[in-house]
């Protein structure tokens, strides 16, 4: 999904960690080479840290892999398998399947290496070394720069490091920036691009309780699938091919199904997304009461409508599947957000911290002043863009994420506009992003979204931010019929023509000439323009500001509280998360257990519903108590929950022990938690994981894929 506007000012965190044996207390995002030895040990760590993180020697990190488009995967197998999560995998699944063969409902499981199914585009990617670059980056920087002196000089000593920096032809070097562009890391990786489907729980395992149940606990999902590497002869990375054969990896996970109990420690390794821990208060005013409203209030209208006819017609079910999935997960996540923020108080902490900051005793008068005066503007920013983050936040909803049609709109106004040297490269993108969404595309579903989210804009968007005539756009019917005339003039539609037939075999100005006369094109034309010209210019003129202050914001917590740990905003780089198996008390006179079981999979079973069917078989092996050795104390483990802290991009990150040894598969988070983000809350944050075994259950007695579990490490 798109970044948000400010996801690039508001990039680097800090927040404190207790050095308390029983619990960690201030959450933390590690990377691998900054880990806190001593008190991971105090906490239950049995292993080093050089077992977590070698660039010499085999280590855990070269088990973990960024899986596809922002997940984590981990193998699991001398031969290269790669454990995620089943939504992480989702799309995948979905693009295998038909009608008629239908592995979302049915599951999937090759029998041989020749039945697992390629999976284009996909790709898995591991860190080879991390380096720190801080000292070649920053040379020769000014405080007397501009903002713009300074990104040229950074830029210059980036690609000066990068060039002096040795690697393999198949790898890859990034530098990137941390702590707010006060540090720079150096990451050395390698990417893996024959990625092959090998299993897959049928979804009434793999999702059970689809939206109902995510982001909730107590939970109940198999949330995993199963994918190969495959290599070239030499083991390196290499495009699909039928000669590629299984990857041998460095290192793989060690899986046990030693019994789990309450307070046993705990870490998760992944690449974790984004976090946005040091906001200053005014920022989190903007996010409660701006952005996170415009965007619930308006996905929650575009899932009823997707909810609706997913349930009358079985294709579009299929079709949808993947797109409604990902559209309510941000929308819940959001609700739960907000309502976590609200009642920690965060704005008020904010608020008390600065206050702190502002009172340091070690500070000068003239520190004290400068740091006023950062926060001072900092807030006058934030409340001066709060009508155009409004605006852009319904833009981008709106013409991009809910409705395909116009966002195949957007962009092909702006091929229209490409000059001749850009005009090759950003059409054969389109038709990339084309063949993706019209696999599965319905032009009348689509219709009745855009309609929705047309008049929606048009009824909370001032007028300045409004094209001519959008006054009739306000009632649901005068859009309807406005659409109807657009979907009946168009080549997106395919009511004109073929689109990406006429973009593959025209001349360029045959191409334009053509888009010039679709009715959708200049119908969003001029929503584009006004964006360019009364949205765009401002928000970036903010997040030129703010970037510098955020900066200087983070130099000033760093002196102000010499004693705490720093840890840096997550920017799916790799990391590592420590903590505990806890349950936690949302509300008073509740309390969640941390464990759930099979038994609690059946006592939610409703037949034939979408959300709690189940499968004939799952049922039969409970009701025999049919576990092998996979059961603790005669029931399933199915889910478990820690104070772990993970976020978006966590997904299909290996839970492990205290040994090191693979226990779980993280795939969520609780929903009174989902503003760890933001505000990490030990109190009330667990991240939400797939017990290993009941995924060893599945794929032994429920599939029957013995030739997966033979390949695997399992210590009993």
């Amino acid at each position: 999904m798109k970044k948000s506007t400010f996801k690039s000012i508001l990039f680097f965190c800090l927040l404190t960690i207790s050095l308390q044996i029983n619990a960690q207390t201030g959450g933390g995002m590690w990377l691998p080479n900054q880990l806190n030895e001593k008190e991971m040990k105090e906490m239950g760590m049995k292993i080093s840290a050089k077992q977590l993180f070698n660039t010499s020697n085999p280590s855990i990190k070269d088990a973990i892999a960024h899986f596809g488009r922002g997940c984590t995967s981990e193998v699991i197998s001398p031969k290269g398998l790669l454990l995620t999560n089943h939504h992480c995998g989702y799309y995948y699944i979905q693009s295998h399947s038909t009608v008629n063969n239908d592995l979302l409902t049915n599951g999937f499981w090759a029998s041989n290496f020749e039945e697992e199914k390629p999976n284009e585009g996909l790709k898995a990617t591991f860190i080879v070394d991390i380096k720190e670059v801080t000292s070649q980056i920053l040379k020769g920087l000014d405080d007397n720069f501009s903002e713009e002196q300074r990104n040229q000089l950074i830029q210059d000593n980036i690609d000066k490091t990068l060039s002096a920096l040795t690697k393999e032809i198949y790898q890859e070097i990034d530098i990137l920036p941390f702590y707010n562009g006060n540090q720079y890391y150096a990451f050395v990786t390698e990417t893996y691009e024959d990625i092959r489907l090998v299993g897959t729980p049928p979804s009434s395992i793999g999702k059970y309780g689809s939206d109902t149940d995510n982001w909730m606990w107590p939970r109940h999902t198999g949330d995993f699938s199963i994918f190969r590497i495959y290599a070239d002869k030499n083991n390196h990375p290499a495009k699909y091919s039928k000669d590629n054969v299984p990857y041998k990896p460095k290192y793989y996970l060690p899986i046990s199904i030693k019994e789990k109990k309450e307070n046993d420690f705990s870490f998760v390794y992944g690449f974790p997304g984004k976090t946005q821990e040091y906001l200053p208060s005014s920022a989190i005013e903007q996010i409660i009461e701006v952005i996170n409203p415009s965007r619930i209030s308006l996905r929650n209208e575009t899932l009823k409508i997707l909810d609706q006819n997913m349930r009358e017609n079985k294709e579009i079910k299929i079709k949808y599947a993947s797109k409604y999935a990902s559209i309510a997960n941000g929308w819940k996540k959001w609700i739960g957000e907000n309502q976590g923020l609200i009642n920690t108080h965060a704005i008020q902490k904010k608020k008390d911290y600065e206050t702190k900051l502002l009172k340091q005793t070690n500070a000068s008068d003239d520190e004290k002043n400068k740091n006023l005066a950062i926060l001072t503007s900092m807030d006058e920013i934030y409340k001066t863009s709060n009508s155009f983050i409004k605006a852009s936040t319904y833009f981008n909803e709106v013409f991009y994420y809910n409705s395909e049609t116009f966002r195949i709109a957007s962009l092909l106004s702006n091929l229209l506009n490409s000059d001749n040297r850009n005009f090759e490269k950003n059409k054969d993108k389109i038709i990339k992003n084309l063949n993706k969404i019209y696999k599965n595309y319905d032009s009348e579903l689509d219709k009745k979204v855009s309609a929705k989210m047309l008049s929606m804009y048009s009824m909370n968007i001032e007028p300045r931010f409004q094209i001519a005539g959008h006054e009739d756009y306000e009632k649901i019917s005068s859009c309807e019929v406005l659409l109807n005339n657009l979907w009946n003039n168009s080549y997106i539609t395919g009511s004109k023509g073929d689109l990406r037939s006429i973009l593959s075999t025209n001349t360029q100005q045959i191409i334009k000439n053509k888009l010039k006369e679709d009715a959708l094109i200049s119908f969003i034309s001029p929503y584009i323009e006004m964006y360019k010209n009364k949205i765009s210019p401002y928000l970036n003129e903010y997040e030129k500001k703010l970037d510098s202050l955020q900066r200087n914001y983070m130099k000033a917590q760093l002196k102000a509280f010499p004693n705490k740990k720093f840890f840096p905003d997550a920017n799916s780089t790799l990391r590592v998360t420590y903590g505990k198996i806890d349950g936690y008390s949302p509300k008073d006179g509740i309390y969640y257990k941390p464990f759930t079981t099979l038994s609690g999979v059946i006592e939610k079973y409703v037949p034939n519903d979408y959300e709690f069917d189940l499968p004939n078989k799952l049922m039969t092996l409970y009701n025999e108590k049919n576990y092998g050795p996979y059961s603790q104390k005669e029931d399933m483990i199915v889910n478990y929950i820690a104070t772990n802290h993970t976020t978006g991009g966590n997904s299909g990150s290996p839970a492990l022990d205290s040994q090191g040894n693979l226990v779980g598969l993280n795939f969520d988070r609780v929903w009174e938690g989902t503003m760890s983000d933001i505000n990490y809350n030990s109190s009330i944050c667990r991240n939400i994981m797939v017990d290993i075994r009941y995924i060893l259950f599945i794929i032994d007695k429920f599939a029957g894929a013995n030739r997966l579990i033979n390949e695997m490490k399992i210590i009993k």
